[in-house]
């Protein structure tokens, strides 16, 4: 009877093993969203500028939220002049960028602000429930929303200018409303 129990303990943990070798082949960028295509959830955060940021005073534009944060390196501090000359590019044709800032330190999240020159709305989620409410796991995460507010792209990592163009082209392009 005890040699019994001495395979079974090795051999329970063969799953549990097995589970976590193919989690750790996943890339989480891989992950698709479950929001995509649903309506994005509604929130009012105050920015960095102390303007009330509404999204859902921002439907019939096309949105892209990013979250970030200073201690995001080097991602974030890519992405952040590409989201600036994207915002410069589009904003004149019902293009909206916004920053949210999560998990960070006010003083740190304003430097950033302003060694990278960001003129779009940025706010901090002080409490989180945004970035929950998103679904996001890391930074920097950016979320496309067409003219009614649903999630229609997700993107894990550093946006690049054609990332930003594809994604934001496309949205302005789909005539539905």
């Amino acid at each position: 009877m005890k040699t019994r129990w001495r395979w079974l303990l090795p051999l329970a943990a063969v799953p549990v093993l097995a589970l976590l070798a193919y989690g750790f082949r996943l890339n989480p960028r891989d992950v698709p969203s479950p929001l995509i295509g649903r309506p994005a959830a509604a929130f009012t955060l105050t920015g960095f500028d102390g303007a009330p940021i509404a999204l859902e005073a921002l439907r019939g534009k096309v949105v892209v939220v990013n979250f970030w944060a200073s201690w995001c390196y080097p991602a974030c501090y890519e992405e952040a002049p590409v989201l600036e000359q994207g915002w410069r590019a589009y904003r004149d044709r019902d293009v909206v960028v916004l920053g949210v800032d999560i998990q960070d330190r006010d003083e740190a999240a304003r430097k950033f602000i302003r060694d990278f020159a960001l003129t779009f709305p940025n706010a901090p989620d002080p409490d989180g429930k945004v970035s929950v409410d998103f679904g996001v796991y890391g930074v920097p995460e950016t979320f496309f929303l067409d003219r009614d507010g649903r999630i229609r792209a997700k993107h894990v990592g550093a946006v690049t200018a054609e990332v930003f163009r594809t994604h934001v082209d496309a949205l302005l392009a789909d005539g539905t409303r």
